[in-house]
Parts: structure tokens; sequence; C-alpha cells
């Protein structure tokens, strides 16, 4: 999922990493056409056997 407002751009995605299944968070500040900074998260997604609730991350 791509988001984008103003100067702002927000990547979500999920996939593996390091063999768990995590959930990916990219925040892009652009500036005259260019990325001038990057913030990124990445976050274990639980089994579904593990979950507080069935809402998931995406």
């Amino acid at each position: 999922m791509v988001l984008g407002e103003g100067n702002f751009v927000l990547v979500v995605s999920e996939g593996y990493c390091f063999n768990k299944h995590v959930a990916f968070y990219g925040l892009y500040r652009l500036d005259d056409d260019k990325i001038v900074e990057h913030w990124d998260v990445v976050e274990a997604i639980p089994a579904e056997a593990d979950r507080k609730n069935s809402n998931g991350k995406f």
C-alpha cells in the first residue's frame, strides 16, 4: 500500500525477514522531487494463535 499527502509518502507491505513474518513501514519526505528523509520500521506479525484480536495488521 502506498499513501501520499503533501510531501510525505508512506509505503506499507508485508513479507519475511530472517524467516519471520513481518510488516514493513517506510515513511519518506520529498523536496524538489527528491527523497530528503526516510524513516522505516520492521515489526513482527504474530501467528494467528498468538494474536490478541482478529484485526490483523492489514
